[in-house]
């Protein structure tokens, strides 16, 4: 499988790797428009030929996270997220959805990333969630899962610190990174309205508690240089917390699908302006 074109079924990388398609407001999947691509990373069609950009598959132009830090944090953010939904997961009694959202990283996301996390000097991790989704099998209690997963996601903040430079802003990096999960986020509660399995749940669930945790830590500063965005971002979060209630997935998805694809697309806009 080619690192330049692989496709990452629900963790594929939408916005942060190319550019995203965005389901505009009552339209089906065929009426869709591109958001302008986030610079310097080079658009789908570019770099990913046959990517596709629908049901939270993506093209990954994932040669980039060598210099690009979005690209580079966006894929330790894609990590965390399945970590935080299976830490929730299985304190709400779902050992096997936690087990299974601690292994997907693994192969779907560390694989490629393994040489270039070497070559900027990290040191791997993924071992760390393979054996915590062999603990969650074997039926370790809540408490323990947990501690080993603050442990995995102290090893991703480590991983952060060795993100490549490219004369962004932090803020702006953080923006980005935030954009990227809350559309995903976005994507996998379409997704999930349409789809009984518990999986596309869990990861939107994942990836709108991990926005969520950034805007937290770095809101501030972005809101001083971006108030616009911010503005933006506050308006998904608080939409996807209402979708997203819990990591366990409701009898009835009756949010507002329009509304919460509508609040991703303009955080994009405004953070890729």
């Amino acid at each position: 499988m080619s690192l330049i074109s692989k496709k990452w079924t629900t963790l594929g990388l939408g916005a942060a790797f190319a550019s995203t398609a965005l389901i505009t407001a009552c339209s089906d999947e065929t009426n869709r428009i591109e958001t302008p691509p986030l610079p310097p990373v080079e658009t789908a069609s570019n770099t990913a030929p046959g990517a596709q950009a629908g049901e939270g598959e993506g093209g990954v132009a994932i040669e980039r996270a060598h210099v690009d830090p979005v690209v580079f944090n966006a894929a330790l953010a894609i990590t965390e997220a399945h970590i935080v939904a299976a830490r929730d997961a299985y304190a709400a009694g779902e050992q096997a959805a936690a087990a299974e959202m601690l292994a997907h990283p693994v192969s779907e996301v560390l694989f490629d990333m393994e040489p270039i996390l070497e070559a900027r000097g990290v040191t791997l991790f993924d071992h760390m969630l393979s054996e915590t989704s062999a603990a969650a099998l074997a039926g370790e209690s809540a408490s323990q899962i947990a501690d080993r997963t603050d442990l995995i996601i102290a090893a991703l903040r480590d991983a952060e610190s060795h993100a490549p430079d490219d004369g962004s802003s932090p803020e702006s990096i953080k923006a980005r990174v935030i954009g990227d999960q809350i559309d995903r986020a976005a994507t996998m509660y379409r997704i999930a309205v349409g789809d009984d399995n518990y999986e596309p749940y869990l990861d939107g669930y994942g990836f709108y508690k991990v926005a969520e945790t950034l805007y937290q830590t770095t809101g501030t500063a972005i809101r001083a240089d971006d108030a616009a965005a911010a503005a933006r971002i506050e308006e998904a979060l608080g939409l996807l917390g209402s979708v997203y209630p819990s990591a366990l997935r409701p009898d009835a998805l009756t949010g507002d699908v329009s509304a919460v694809t509508v609040a991703a697309s303009n955080v994009l806009l405004a953070v890729n302006n």
